[in-house]
C-alpha cells in the first residue's frame, strides 16, 4: 500500500470512529457532554439572581411579585433561547457534525456575500465575551469564601485577597494549557454531574418551603413584571440581568462537535431541570429573607451561597470554584477552536497551532492563550468585584446570538423550509434578542464598553485580514498574478542548466495557484530574478481549506512537464496542516505512477531512498514604492502585510518546523505602475547643478551672528 493511500485510510478510520462516538448515546458520552458543554450556563446560578436583585435596589425591594416575575423571565428565556433556538433548531445546522457561528457561515456563505458581516461581527463578539467569562465566574466563586469561618479559621476576609486568589487560579489554568488537558478533562464530567446534582437538590429542598413558587412558570408573571409591575424598578432593562441565565447557549452550539448532537439531546433535560430547581429554591429563600435587615445592607450578599446552611456552604463554595474553573477551561479551549476555524476561513492571520495530545479536537494556540490570560488579569484588576464584572457581562453575547439568528434563517431557507416558517423564526427570535440587546445597552456605561472595545479590536483585525485578501483578489489588482504556464519553459531550462549550481533537489513554494495556473508574481521573481534557484523539481503547493472539517485530499498537475508540479491540497478547516508529511507521501505516489523522475540518493541512511532533499520557500510581501492604488486600499494592504509578518512563523502554520525553510522578502506591486521619469543631463549641465548644490551646502554652514552684532551683520 502506498504512503498516500495508507494515510488516507488511517484518516478515514479515525473519522469513522469519531463520527460513531459522536452519533451514539451512552452513559460515558452523556457524562463527557455534561463536563464539556454546560460549564458556562452551569455557573449562571452563581450570579443571575444576585444581579437581578442588586440592579433592582437590593434585597429589601425583592417582593413576592418581583421574585415570581424574575424566575418566570429566567425560565422562559432559557426555554426559548437555549432549548428551542439552540437545542432544537441550531443543532440541526451542523457542518459535518461541527457547530458554531463559523461552521454555520461555512454552510450558508454561498447564498449571499453580505453574510460575511454577521459572521465576522458574531465571531468577534463571542471571542470578546469569552475573555470576561473566566474572570467573572472564578471571582464570584471565590467571593463566596469571604467571611466564612471554618473551625476558627477565616480563609478570605477582604476583596483584595479574592482578587489575588482569582488571579493565581486563572494564571495556573492558563499555564497548564500548553501541556494539554486530557487528564483534567476526564474529571470534568463527574465533577459537573455532581455540581448539577447539587444545584438541583439544594434548590428542591428550599423550594419545598413554598411550592406556590411553581406558579412562576406561567409566562403571565414574566409579562406582568416586565411591563406592568411597579416593583420592577428598572423596567425592560431587567432583561439585561435575566439574559445572564442563557449566556452559555452559544457555547453549547459551538461545542457540539466534541460530543455529538444526540448526547446533548440526552443530557440537556437533566441540566435544565437542575438549573430551574436551583432558581426556584433561590426565589423561595429570597422571599423568606427579604426583611432581613443585615442582609439588606450587605452589597456583596449572594442568595446562592446564603441559602446554603452550615457546612453545606463550604461544600457549595468548593463545587462552585471547581465548576467555575471547568467553565473557564471550556471557554478557553472554545476560543482556541473558534480562532482556529477563523484562521482557516481566512478571517484571522495565521497563528502557530499546537496539538498537545492525540485527543480529537484538542489544540493549543500560544498567542491566543497569552492574550486571553492578559485580558482576564486586566479585567479582574479593573473591575475588582464580580458585581462590577456582571454589569459588563452578556452585552457582547447578545450580538452573537442575533447574528446567529440571521445565519440560521439562511440555513432554513437553504434546507427548503418554507419561507413563512423560516421568517417566523427570524422575526420571533430576532425580536426577542433585540429586546435583550437594547436592555443590555444600559451596561455599556457601567463596563460594557470594555467588551465593546475588545470586540471592536477583534473585528478590526478580522476586517483588515479578510478584506486585505479580497482586495488582492479583485480584477483591479490582478497585476499581482501571472500565469505559471508562461514561465514553465524557463523553469524546465533552469532545472537542466548544468552551469548553474543546484539549490535543492526539490524547491517547494507555499503559494496559492489560482484557476488558469495564476500565481503571485513575486514567487517567480524569487526563482528567476532574485537568485536563480536550480532544482530537479519545482513544487507549487496550495492549501485549500474546505467546508468539511476533516477533508484530506489532493490533486496534481504536472503542466506537461516532469519537474514543474502544481499540488492542490484540500484540508478541512479543523485538520492540522502537516504539509511536509503530506508532500513526501505525494512524491512517493507520483514516482510510483511514473509522473516524475526518481531522485536516488548516493549518501543516505535510508536504504532505497528515491526522494531527494526539500527546501521550502515562503515568500513574505513587502509593498513596493511602485504600487499605485487608492489610499484606503493601500492602508488595508499595508496593515494586512504587517499582521502577516508579526502574528506567526509561516513554517509553524504549515507544519514545517523540522524542514529546511527559507523565508524571503520580495516586493509586492499592485495596480498599474508608472514608469520612472528621469531626465538625462549632459556633462555641462551636470557641472552647473553640482556647483549650485555645493554653494547651497556652504551657505548652510555660515554661522548666524548674535542680535548684538545686528548692525555689523547688515553692513556685511
Amino acid at each position: 500500500m502506498s504512503y498516500h493511500r495508507f494515510f488516507a485510510k488511517l484518516e478515514e478510520v479515525k473519522m469513522r470512529l469519531n463520527k460513531k462516538k459522536r452519533s451514539t448515546i451512552s452513559v460515558a458520552g452523556l457524562l463527557i457532554t455534561i463536563g464539556i458543554v454546560y460549564g458556562d450556563i452551569g455557573t449562571s446560578p452563581l450570579y443571575v439572581m444576585k444581579t437581578i436583585i442588586g440592579d433592582n435596589g437590593g434585597l429589601t425591594t425583592a417582593t413576592r411579585e418581583m421574585i415570581m416575575g424574575s424566575i418566570s423571565l429566567i425560565f422562559w428565556t432559557v426555554m426559548l433561547l437555549t432549548t428551542v433556538k439552540y437545542v432544537l433548531i441550531a443543532l440541526q445546522a451542523l457542518n459535518h457534525g461541527e457547530g458554531g457561528i463559523f461552521s454555520l457561515y461555512a454552510l450558508v456563505r454561498r447564498r449571499a456575500k453580505w453574510l460575511i458581516y454577521p459572521a465576522l461581527i458574531g465571531g468577534a463578539a463571542l471571542l470578546a465575551d469569552g475573555m470576561l467569562t473566566p474572570a467573572v465566574t472564578v471571582t464570584t466563586a471565590i467571593e463566596g469564601l469571604k467571611g466564612i469561618d471554618f473551625n476558627g479559621i477565616t480563609f478570605v476576609t477582604t476583596q483584595q485577597e479574592v482578587i489575588i486568589i482569582t488571579i493565581v487560579i486563572l494564571s495556573v489554568l492558563f499555564m497548564i494549557q500548553r501541556f494539554g488537558t486530557g487528564v483534567i478533562g476526564r474529571a470534568f464530567g463527574p465533577i459537573m454531574f455532581i455540581w448539577f446534582l447539587f444545584l438541583g437538590v439544594t434548590g428542591f429542598l428550599h423550594m419545598l418551603a413554598d411550592l406556590s413558587i411553581l406558579k412562576s412558570l406561567n409566562p403571565y408573571y414574566a409579562v406582568k413584571l416586565l411591563f406592568f409591575s411597579p416593583d420592577n424598578h428598572v423596567g425592560v432593562f431587567i432583561l439585561g440581568s435575566v439574559f445572564l441565565a442563557t449566556t452559555g447557549a452559544e457555547a453549547l452550539y459551538s461545542d457540539v462537535g466534541h460530543v455529538g448532537r444526540v448526547n446533548i439531546y440526552g443530557s440537556w433535560p437533566f441540566v435544565f431541570v437542575s438549573l430551574m430547581l436551583n432558581y426556584l429554591g433561590q426565589g423561595v429563600w429570597v422571599m423568606n429573607n427579604a426583611n432581613n435587615a443585615a442582609l439588606g445592607h450587605d452589597a456583596t450578599f449572594n442568595p446562592f451561597f446564603e441559602m446554603l446552611p452550615g457546612q453545606w456552604r463550604l461544600i457549595g463554595i468548593v463545587l462552585a470554584t471547581l465548576a467555575a474553573i471547568i467553565a473557564s477551561q471550556a471557554l478557553i479551549t472554545g476560543s482556541y477552536t473558534l480562532v482556529s476555524e477563523a484562521v482557516r476561513l481566512k478571517f484571522f492571520p495565521r497563528m502557530k497551532i499546537i496539538y498537545p495530545s492525540e485527543k480529537h479536537g484538542q489544540i493549543y494556540i500560544p498567542l491566543v492563550n497569552s492574550i486571553l490570560w492578559v485580558a482576564c488579569i486586566i479585567i479582574i484588576l479593573f473591575f475588582r468585584t464580580s458585581a462590577h464584572m456582571e454589569a459588563a457581562y452578556g452585552l457582547a453575547i447578545t450580538v452573537t446570538m442575533l447574528m446567529t439568528t440571521l445565519l440560521l434563517y439562511q440555513f432554513l431557507r437553504q434546507s427548503n423550509v418554507k419561507m413563512i416558517w423560516a421568517g417566523a423564526m427570524v422575526v420571533f427570535f430576532g425580536a426577542v434578542e433585540t429586546m435583550f440587546l437594547i436592555s443590555s445597552l444600559v451596561k455599556f456605561v457601567h463596563g460594557g464598553y470594555v467588551t465593546a472595545i475588545i470586540a471592536g479590536l477583534i473585528l478590526l483585525v478580522m476586517y483588515i485580514w479578510y478584506y486585505g485578501n479580497r482586495i488582492r483578489d479583485t480584477e483591479e489588482f490582478q497585476s499581482a498574478y501571472i500565469s505559471l504556464n508562461d514561465y514553465k519553459d524557463q523553469l524546465v531550462k533552469l532545472s537542466n542548466d548544468d552551469s548553474m549550481p543546484i539549490f535543492s533537489d526539490n524547491v517547494v513554494y507555499m503559494a496559492k495557484v489560482k484557476p488558469g495556473s495564476m500565481i503571485k508574481r513575486e514567487i517567480l521573481y524569487s526563482i528567476l530574478d532574485k537568485r536563480p534557484k536550480r532544482a530537479k523539481a519545482y513544487w507549487f503547493v496550495t492549501v485549500n481549506v474546505t467546508d468539511d472539517p476533516y477533508t484530506a485530499e489532493y490533486s496534481v498537475d504536472t503542466m506537461g512537464t516532469r519537474n514543474v508540479i502544481n499540488v492542490q491540497l484540500y484540508l478541512g478547516f479543523r485538520r492540522e496542516q502537516r504539509v511536509n508529511v503530506y508532500l513526501r507521501a505525494i512524491v512517493h505516489e507520483m514516482i510510483a505512477r511514473g509522473q516524475i523522475d526518481p531522485q536516488p540518493q548516493k549518501y543516505t541512511t535510508i536504504r532505497g531512498r528515491d526522494v531527494g532533499d526539500f527546501s521550502f520557500v515562503i515568500v513574505q510581501d513587502v509593498i513596493s514604492p511602485q504600487t499605485q492604488i487608492g489610499a484606503f486600499e493601500r492602508a488595508i494592504i499595508s496593515l494586512r502585510v504587517g499582521l502577516q509578518n508579526i502574528t506567526s512563523n509561516p513554517a509553524s502554520w504549515f507544519g514545517l518546523e523540522f524542514a529546511d525553510v527559507i523565508v524571503e522578502k520580495v516586493p509586492l506591486i499592485l495596480g498599474k505602475t508608472k514608469p520612472l521619469s528621469l531626465r538625462y543631463l549632459n556633462r555641462e549641465k551636470a557641472r552647473v547643478l553640482h556647483s549650485r548644490l555645493h554653494k547651497e551646502q556652504e551657505l548652510k554652514h555660515i554661522k548666524v551672528p548674535d542680535l548684538e552684532d545686528k548692525d555689523e551683520f547688515e553692513d556685511q
